[in-house]
């Protein structure tokens, strides 16, 4: 097994575009460590680079302490599983399974035993004899697995492995390749765009934007304490609500002022929030995650929650829950996935979820009361998107 750094690892094409800038990563011996971001945010460019299919600009790759910049990736002790399976069609699933050990002019009778006990593994057995057209979508993707496994490397490197699957197959092999992950104890690098793939499989996950890492830190630390606007508005589904506001005081007593709303802010919340303090009478961006936002009014009589009234725009049910949309009168802050840029886009108004229970009996044009509970708002820094 391994640990590996990423010290400072920069890639540069040669007509200029920088794809991954100065990232530095610490991945324990054993640990999933799943890499996400937008399209063209460097995530398989990174992984690639830990293959040793991509070149290194600058800084460097450490495994267990070995340098491994200008080692050839055969000499790695890598192995990695494409989106595509990669599989040779003209093989058997025990022949693509030991092919690896082929390479290494392993005996007939190893690399036999070898498939099989892999194959046992993954529930192949009885397909040992096929060819790759006579399997499913997930059985083709644990016969690439087992190609990997069976090299015994100390790094595995998934490069969207699931995203050819449907979504039923998808959550059923996110679960298999977690609970092979487990038993082997190999180190793994893991790509995908899926948030919620992420935030399901991953021990840690390590958030990419344009090239530059956002935030590194397990799922629950990621949903509860975003670093920034851009991580806020990528973990979560549906995505936080972003919208900006005025920081008033009077005396010790705070509001955060949108439209014609204003939302009282307790002394222990300013508290827990230190920087608010710096900034009154200036603008701040708040974040509300729909799942916060409760249906009615709050039967809890204190200073706690904040009840707003709002006009339903749109419902969406889903079987076991209601999204329910609507307007506030606030300036709203958009974290723009598909087309990176610096800095958020605004624009006037502000088109806001909630996620209700699937008994809610709202209705588009409804006037209706929700309650936010204050210990569950998010701010951060209008200039610098940083959380505060």
């Amino acid at each position: 097994m391994a640990e590996v750094k990423l010290e400072r690892v920069t890639k540069v094409y040669p007509n200029g575009f920088e794809a991954v800038s100065d990232l530095s990563l610490e991945v324990d011996d054993g640990e999933f460590m799943v890499l996400v971001g937008p399209s063209g945010c460097g995530k398989s460019t990174l992984l690639r680079m830990i293959a040793g299919l991509e070149d290194i600009s600058s800084g460097a790759l450490r495994v267990d302490g070995r340098l491994l910049n200008d080692v050839r990736p055969g000499e790695r002790d890598t192995a990695m599983i494409f989106q595509d399976y990669a599989l040779y069609p003209h093989m058997t699933v025990a022949e693509n399974i030991s092919f690896p050990l082929r390479l290494s002019k392993v005996s007939s009778s190893l690399r036999r035993r070898a498939a099989e006990e892999t194959a046992d593994l993954l529930g192949l057995s009885d397909y040992l004899e096929s060819k790759p057209d006579r399997l499913s979508g997930g059985q083709r993707q644990r016969v690439a697995m087992g190609r990997a496994m069976v090299r015994q490397p100390v790094v595995f490197l998934m490069d969207e492995p699931l995203s050819n699957l449907d979504a039923k197959l998808r959550v059923q092999m996110r679960g298999e390749i977690c609970s092979r992950q487990r038993d082997l104890g190999v180190t793994t690098f893991y790509v995908t765009h899926d948030q919620t793939e992420a935030m399901t499989m991953g021990d840690r996950v390590t958030v990419l934007r344009d090239g530059v890492l956002q935030q590194v830190a397990s799922p629950k630390e990621l949903y509860q304490n975003p670093s920034n606007v851009f991580v806020a508005s990528f973990i979560g589904s549906p995505p936080m609500n972003l919208f900006e506001g005025v920081l008033e005081a009077r005396e010790s007593d705070f509001t955060v002022c949108f439209g014609d709303k204003a939302i009282p802010l307790p002394a222990e919340i300013v508290a827990a929030h230190a920087a608010l303090r710096e900034r009154v009478g200036q603008t701040v961006i708040l974040g509300i995650r729909p799942e916060d936002i409760q249906d009615g009014i709050s039967e809890n009589e204190s200073s706690d929650f904040v009840d707003l009234e709002i006009k339903v725009q749109g419902v969406d049910e889903l079987g076991g829950e209601t999204l329910v949309h609507f307007d506030l009168d606030a300036k709203e802050v958009v974290a723009d996935h598909e087309n990176e840029t610096e800095g958020a886009l605004h624009r006037v108004g502000t088109r806001c979820i909630a996620r209700f229970g699937s008994s809610s009996q709202v209705t588009i044009g409804d006037r209706h009361s929700v309650s936010v509970p204050l210990g569950r708002l998010y701010f951060f820094d209008c200039s610098t998107h940083l959380a505060l």
